[in-house]
């Protein structure tokens, strides 16, 4: 009999049962979809890797943890540039040099600093900003968050700037340099080959047994009568069946297609800002790997942001006071009701990890569960 039930074989489902199966213990792994690797799941399409569940670009400031998923996969040196489409004008994400040139053909950080300052004045704030518009203008003037934030963080929450909380942006990075690099991170790269291969050999163990197309609410009591231990990263709501009410979150829906072309946009990641553009942006997969791949087709995907309802893939939980709040009580509860059940991962502990956080979380859990 296994000694652990993981619900979901994703990022943070697969390290623990890559862990638990190198202690020496029996894990079954139950995924509802019918692929493991859960949202950084990728597939060979035209020879090019194809990330189905969006962009994924590894990055962390941990040598740890990069050492750790190094063990699984070679990574390349991609390193994410974001562009940004304002109705056909073109900028650098994040705001830096190159992008403040653009927009008022300043040349030195002093000047950049100097037009941000000049902006932010023209624009009365009182006291502490109030909102997610009055914190970005506050941070880099009205015509950057005009261009550059407004209509694209309308698009992603499904609400108006003046209605959302300040905190979203408050480290909205701004560099007075002309450096590209979307992340601060030292550690960055793409799995050569895809990401779906490290979860393969995360799960390659004997001791290990998946199943895929297996949804964990069809036996959900079965499972919990049984003595083996739940590692459950679905959402934590779902599993009290909604008891205490739905946390929120923000659903996603992509348009994946094969153009006739080697070079579509020049770019893995070109992000659209204005308000009337329905997608917040669109994917070049090859470019993640340098254009490797069909040299007479490439695979792009339009990522919309949606409204979630039930039956919808959750993708970003929406983390203001109310959800906050409520996703407390949710953790309250499972300490009374579910005392054979770890909550983890994105969706089971309710907070937006990156890729590299979410093993980190996993293997903290490790440790509390299973000791050094």
């Amino acid at each position: 009999m296994e000694k652990y039930l993981i619900v979901g074989a994703g990022l943070f489902g697969s390290v623990f049962a890559h862990e638990a199966s190198k202690k020496g213990y029996r894990v079954k792994v139950i995924e509802k979809r019918d692929h493991i690797a859960g949202n950084i799941y990728t597939k060979e399409v035209e020879g090019i890797q194809v990330h189905e569940y969006g962009a994924h670009i590894f990055h962390t400031s941990m040598k740890n943890i990069w050492d750790y998923i190094n063990q699984f996969a070679d990574f390349n040196n991609y390193v994410n540039t974001v562009i940004a489409n304002y109705n056909g004008e073109i900028y650098s994400m994040p705001f830096n040099m190159y992008t403040f040139n653009k927009l008022w053909g300043v040349i030195t950080p002093d000047e950049a600093k100097a037009k941000i300052e000049e902006q932010k004045k023209s624009i009365k704030i009182d006291g502490k900003p109030k909102n997610l518009e009055e914190q970005a203008i506050s941070l880099v003037g009205p015509d950057v968050y005009q261009k550059l934030v407004k209509g694209y963080t309308e698009k992603q929450w499904g609400q108006s700037a003046t209605e959302l909380p300040a905190f979203i942006i408050r480290r909205l990075p701004v560099r007075f340099t002309y450096d590209n690099n979307y992340f601060n991170d030292p550690y960055q790269g793409i799995p050569i080959g895809g990401y779906t291969q490290i979860i393969e050999k995360m799960l390659n163990n004997d001791l290990i047994d998946v199943q895929t197309n297996t949804d964990f609410f069809d036996h959900k009591d079965e499972y919990l009568k049984s003595d083996t231990k739940i590692i459950f990263t679905g959402m934590i709501d779902q599993f009290f069946d909604y008891e205490l009410g739905e946390l929120e979150y923000r659903s996603l829906r992509f348009e994946t297609e094969i153009k006739d072309v080697d070079n579509y946009q020049g770019n893995a990641v070109v992000n659209y800002t204005d308000a009337k553009t329905p997608y917040t942006r669109v994917i070049e997969h090859k470019q993640f790997e340098f254009g490797k791949g069909n040299k007479n087709k490439t695979v792009i995907t339009h990522e919309y942001p949606k409204a979630w309802h039930r039956g919808d893939e959750p993708y970003y939980p929406i983390n203001n006071k109310r959800n906050k709040e409520l996703y407390t009580r949710y953790v309250e509860l499972a300490k009374e009701k579910a005392t054979n059940v770890i909550f983890g991962g994105r969706l089971g502990q309710y907070r937006y990890y990156n890729m590299d956080q979410t093993i980190m979380a996993a293997l903290q859990t490790v440790k509390k569960e299973l000791g050094e």
